[in-house]
């Protein structure tokens, strides 16, 4: 999920479990900038630490010419609330509140996808 720096998402793309992060991050920026040129004006693409690599950043830089920040951790085991991280985060906390999406009964990933649109919905229709 993509999510601007309110935590209202841009991009929603959902995959088969044996499709890794990485890919799936790269198959979701590629359809919505070839597709629906959702992600034209986009300069750069926050990640965290899962996402670090040279291939990742030349494969976004390819295909949205955004920059790739990877947001890391300093120490690990202690808790330190870091910049930014924490939106999507949070986009996936008020996803959970939602009693359809807390385990995923869907059998087909178009009723998860429509599913996760219609609570985002929802959540954008209570808050304005």
């Amino acid at each position: 999920m993509g999510v601007d720096v309110l935590g209202l998402p841009h991009t929603i793309m959902l995959t088969a479990a044996n499709v890794n992060d990485r890919k799936g991050a790269i198959d979701m920026i590629d359809y919505y900038c070839r597709n629906m040129d959702y992600l034209s004006d986009i300069k750069k693409v926050l990640v965290d630490g899962g996402y670090s690599g040279e291939n990742f950043a030349d494969a976004v830089k390819e295909i949205s010419n955004a920059e790739v920040e990877v947001v890391k951790r300093n120490e690990l085991h202690k808790f330190v609330v870091l910049p930014k991280r924490w939106i999507v985060e949070r986009s996936f906390g008020w996803l959970d509140k939602c009693r359809r999406l807390w385990k995923n009964c869907e059998r087909k990933l178009q009723n998860s996808f429509q599913m996760v649109t219609l609570a985002f919905i929802r959540i954008i229709l209570k808050r304005y």
